[in-house]
């Protein structure tokens, strides 16, 4: 039977942190490893983990404060999965994604998936996400559509190093989505709702200024020549509008 590592990366998480992961603790899927790894909480997040009482879960505490592709990249290293998936600190999975993923991917022998979500807003507002149905790494370039928090990776099929994410503030997982494409693979979505992404006033994405300027280092951080930089980033605007109500 597979097993399934969720790399969830915290850093002051305790008013989230106990539902995300009780949405993986409850998965219908039950061959898992939560693997935590904590970027210097000063809060009562470590205590909030500790309290849940999971032989599953791991948790491992940073020594310095590092980006969180670094927190990331930690875990990776630490999983004995055979398929490896992200969870961010206030995300939540649908009971069920894992399973209906995991069959999804090994019913077709795929290497990358990822799936639609939901947008949440603090005011309870939603919006669905619904996805390009296979991304390649020119679609990627023009379209930066895929949420953390969906994907999943055969690891029967890539190297660890192949998903370790570069040690920038923002994009990082963007960046890593692209150095797997390159490799000429391709990444499926399944086509449900299977995970919420909320959007709170203090997340990185949620001021659109600083989401427009993400996107535009990532471009020059990939190193593509100006016009290319310039045609990418109005296809990626384009697609912003049409997947989400800005």
């Amino acid at each position: 039977m597979n097993k399934v590592s969720v790399i969830i990366p915290t850093h002051n998480s305790e008013k989230y942190i106990k539902e995300t992961i009780k949405s993986v603790t409850d998965q219908t899927y039950k061959n898992i490893e939560i693997i935590i790894i904590d970027d210097i909480s000063t809060d009562n997040t470590i205590n909030i983990i500790k309290s849940i009482n999971d032989k599953r879960i791991k948790i491992h505490l940073l020594k310095e404060h590092a980006y969180v592709g670094i927190a990331r990249n930690k875990g990776v290293d630490l999983s004995t999965g055979d398929f490896i998936c992200y969870l961010d600190a206030d995300d939540i999975y649908n009971k069920n994604k894992i399973e209906k993923q995991l069959k999804f991917m090994l019913d077709n022998d795929y290497a990358f998936t990822y799936t639609n979500f939901i947008y949440v807003k603090e005011n309870g507002k939603i919006h669905k996400a619904n996805l390009p149905k296979k991304m390649r790494y020119k679609d990627s370039l023009k379209n930066t559509c895929i949420l953390t928090s969906t994907v999943m990776f055969n690891m029967n099929k890539l190297k660890k190093e192949d998903i370790y994410m570069p040690n920038v503030k923002k994009g990082q997982d963007t960046l890593t989505w692209w150095n797997v494409l390159k490799k000429g693979i391709t990444a499926y979505k399944l086509n449900e709702y299977l995970t919420n992404y909320n959007i709170h006033s203090n997340s990185l994405s949620s001021n659109k200024f600083n989401d427009i300027k993400r996107t535009w280092n990532i471009y020059k951080y990939e190193k593509l020549p100006l016009y290319k930089r310039i045609y990418c980033f109005i296809c990626y605007a384009f697609n912003a509008v049409k997947r989400r109500i800005l």
